[in-house]
């Protein structure tokens, strides 16, 4: 792609994104979202395979829906309130609406199924875009009217998510689908949680983000986009795919990495509420998600490659690891001991 288009594309994702969070007024939010969705349009598009182009088409319909859907909940409230102010959505409607709008830009269940073929026809630095760039501005809209939106209704989609996110997660080879679906499980426990303590929401958020973007790039530097292909990182890369495996397994929520502060956050806030039976739902289906981190971390460390000759395989040396992917997979394991400080904020 020319350099100057993809200026253009990257300030205009630049642009849309902050105009959607700054933004108090519905038209102001929506533009800002349109005007993302069609910078990120021709960086899915641009490797010219016609799986990349269907991958846009699909991106750019469900997104054109859910914009509209978005625009007709804040035109249906300003009818019955007079507002357009994003924090005064009051009307039933129109709360159930965006809820709805809402689900479809980010891809919870029921409204995933675009997410994984999307990111499936993407490159992997698109693909790290679509699962933490892009889904930004919805979760900031998400944050602002967590007020009025219905609990009930959030946390159904919410365990939907947690369930198909694991389960259809299970049986993939594709490490671009399987972080498709771990994207979806995530949005599970930011959605359960939004609309009783948005600010853990958001944290949760943010340390997904932090993951995912060590995952997505550690998996670009070593250029892997099966799990057969994961299975020589340890001859070529051991030091990164180490780092891969440990990043992996906080995706997963476990101690004492990062990944298990939100979860445990979340529980705790979940139990506060008066949900034990919603928490334990929600903790139990994580286990699904569970397997699939654990068979990644196993292929990219564990696994030997096939080989036909009875000697070792060679070292191969390649480029020195981008200093970003360490940062990343670093915050991304040791970050709970700061657990204390997070919860005065939260």
């Amino acid at each position: 792609m020319n350099p100057q288009a993809k200026l253009v594309f990257t300030s205009s994702l630049l642009l849309g994104s902050a105009i959607t969070i700054s933004s108090n007024h519905w038209i102001m939010a929506w533009t800002g979202l349109e005007i993302n969705t069609l910078a990120i349009l021709p960086l899915i598009a641009k490797s010219h395979h016609p799986r990349a182009i269907e991958a846009a088409t699909k991106y750019f319909l469900v997104q054109a829906a859910a914009s509209t859907l978005i625009l007709f909940s804040s035109m249906t409230n300003a009818w019955q309130t007079g507002q357009w102010d994003i924090t005064q959505l009051t009307c039933p409607t129109s709360c159930t609406i965006l809820t709805t709008a809402i689900a479809m830009k980010l891809g919870l269940a029921p409204f995933h199924f675009w997410f994984p073929e999307v990111l499936q026809g993407c490159t992997l630095i698109t693909g790290l875009l679509l699962s933490t760039a892009m889904k930004f501005p919805p979760i900031t809209l998400l944050y602002m009217s967590s007020q009025s939106l219905n609990p009930s209704l959030l946390t159904s989609m919410a365990i939907l998510s947690a369930a198909l996110g694991g389960w259809m997660g299970l049986n993939q080879t594709q490490t671009r689908k399987i972080l498709a679906f771990s994207s979806i499980s995530h949005l599970g426990w930011t959605a359960i949680v939004i609309a009783y303590n948005p600010k853990l929401a958001l944290l949760n958020f943010y340390l997904y983000m932090v993951m995912t973007a060590a995952v997505f790039l550690a998996l670009n530097t070593i250029k892997t986009l099966k799990l057969s292909t994961l299975m020589t990182t340890w001859t070529k890369t051991p030091s990164l795919s180490a780092m891969l495996m440990l990043t992996l397994l906080s995706l997963a929520g476990l101690p004492p990495l990062t990944g298990f502060l939100p979860k445990w956050l979340i529980i705790q806030e979940l139990v506060n509420q008066e949900m034990a039976p919603t928490a334990t739902i929600i903790a139990l289906l994580s286990l699904l998600s569970l397997f699939f981190y654990l068979r990644l971390a196993y292929c990219a460390t564990i696994t030997l490659p096939p080989h036909t000759t009875n000697h070792m395989k060679q070292w191969y040396t390649s480029k020195p690891t981008n200093t970003l992917v360490a940062i990343l997979a670093t915050m991304s394991m040791v970050l709970l001991p700061i657990s204390p400080m997070i919860l005065t904020i939260v």
